[in-house]
């Protein structure tokens, strides 16, 4: 099953995707029904079928009248907190060869990064019951960073680039007792500055501060351990870059589990009533091939387990006025 959410009579709904041009009214948002199911014990999909509306939508009209949300929301974007992990997936045959080749190197030769990528390969899928090793982990925002599918998506006026990052993003309802949920998986554009990334690692964290988008169609259930995807980037109407990504665990250093386990073991992402939106990683940026991103490039990742692609074209900001901070 895969679900969207949209405006609908002013109201934010979830619906059922039943086809390419057709999808079915739920009678409330993604997160109600996600807590209705905690509540009841009842696995998503049961609970899905109960609030099936007879009202069916045109598909293709929501895209055009930009009416399609993220579909995973809380009312309040501060109860949300957007997140991720790296140096996670193993990459195509060459990138992989490469980077096992470099990691039969030394200690004293290796870079932090790939120290970081050898911990995974060595223990990232633990067996059932222990723990593995942690990824890089980073902070993006919360609810304010996320875009719509087909929104556009900004890029502050300081930054170097504007790159984006297509992946897997796992959504999370925290229960009320503190308990993870997961409501199930989407097609994700991380958006990074790889410029102001490559220049020294410890500015990763002022690199992933940016926007971000996910959706539309979230995918409930088990995930597939492999899938292809395609990566592209739109200019003028024309592919400017296209290119191939792989991704599911099969791909991967680390487990699901393992990347969940050292998120959600801190207590302060386990709050009450929270959506959390965690990316899982990638191995394919249009940077990595010399791409200069500009204003009005469109975006698109495509994996067809996921439906429709999630595309967004990119927007520059404005430059603001100096910051200053003033005294009490």
């Amino acid at each position: 099953m895969r679900l969207i959410q949209c405006t609908h009579q002013g109201q934010v709904r979830a619906a059922l995707v039943e086809s390419e041009e057709q999808v079915r009214l739920l009678d409330c948002d993604t997160y109600t029904l996600a807590n209705r199911a905690i509540s009841a014990g009842t696995p998503l999909g049961d609970m899905l079928t109960d609030a099936l509306t007879d009202t069916r939508l045109d598909y293709q009209q929501l895209v055009d009248d930009k009416r399609l949300l993220p579909p995973l929301t809380h009312t309040d974007p501060a109860h949300c907190l957007v997140t991720g992990t790296g140096l996670t997936h193993l990459g195509s045959a060459d990138t992989r060869s490469a980077m096992h080749a470099k990691a039969q190197a030394t200690e004293e030769d290796m870079t932090d990064s790939m120290r970081m990528f050898k911990l995974g390969v060595e223990g990232g899928k633990p067996d059932a019951g222990k723990v593995g090793a942690q990824p890089e982990w980073f902070y993006k925002g919360d609810g304010e960073c996320v875009v719509a599918p087909e929104a556009d998506i900004p890029s502050p006026a300081f930054a170097e680039d504007a790159g984006e990052e297509p992946e897997l993003a796992g959504l999370y309802v925290i229960g009320d007792d503190g308990q993870p949920w997961r409501v199930g998986y989407a097609l994700g554009n991380e958006f990074s500055d790889h410029v102001t990334e490559r220049f020294n690692y410890l500015w990763l964290a002022h690199s992933k501060l940016r926007a971000c988008s996910f959706g539309p169609e979230l995918l409930i259930g088990e995930l597939p351990a492999h899938l292809e995807g395609i990566s592209a980037i739109q200019r003028g109407g024309e592919t400017l870059w296209k290119k191939p990504f792989l991704t599911g665990e099969a791909n991967m250093a680390h487990s699901l589990a393992n990347l969940e386990y050292h998120h959600f073991k801190y207590p302060g992402f386990r709050r009450p009533g929270d959506v959390h939106v965690h990316f899982f990683g990638t191995a394919t940026l249009s940077f990595a091939d010399s791409i200069k991103i500009r204003e009005g490039d469109c975006f698109e990742i495509r994996i067809n387990e996921f439906g429709r692609a999630l595309r967004n074209p990119l927007r520059v900001e404005a430059n603001e006025p100096a910051i200053s901070v003033k005294t009490l």
